[in-house]
């Protein structure tokens, strides 16, 4: 499938990044994760490749300070997808291997200059608890 070249360039981007980043597309569905990604979802993108959003929402799962799972409308990047706007918020997740961290994530949309909507970006990173 060939994607727009705002995909393509995030995702070269990506590849260069020592932080976690995941790439969707603009309903969801995972696109690309880093390798650094790879370490905090417990598995590599060469063994899932692109994963429809049914797939992925469902098997990471993501709770609050008191361990109470959140809904996927309160996760920053699906409130991306929902309004091309960037968000932030500081979670637990637990990975495939059932590792449970605390992240922080970051994301935003991927609009390219004819301002067309063509994805979302999520950066995670661990938050040093000062």
């Amino acid at each position: 499938m060939a994607y727009p070249i705002e995909i393509i360039l995030n995702r070269q981007l990506a590849d260069c990044l020592a932080i976690p980043v995941f790439i969707t597309d603009t309903v969801g569905n995972l696109l690309f994760y880093n390798e650094p990604a790879e370490e905090i979802l417990g598995k590599r993108y060469q063994d899932t490749g692109e994963m429809k959003v049914e797939e992925w929402s469902t098997i990471f799962f993501s709770k609050d300070e008191n361990g109470k799972l959140l809904e996927p409308e309160d996760l920053p990047l699906v409130k991306t997808l929902l309004n091309q706007l960037p968000y932030f918020k500081t979670f637990w997740i637990e990975s495939l291997k059932g590792k449970s961290e605390k992240i922080s994530v970051s994301s935003y949309p991927i609009i390219g200059r004819a301002g067309i909507f063509v994805g979302a970006v999520a950066i995670f990173w661990r938050p040093s608890d000062e």
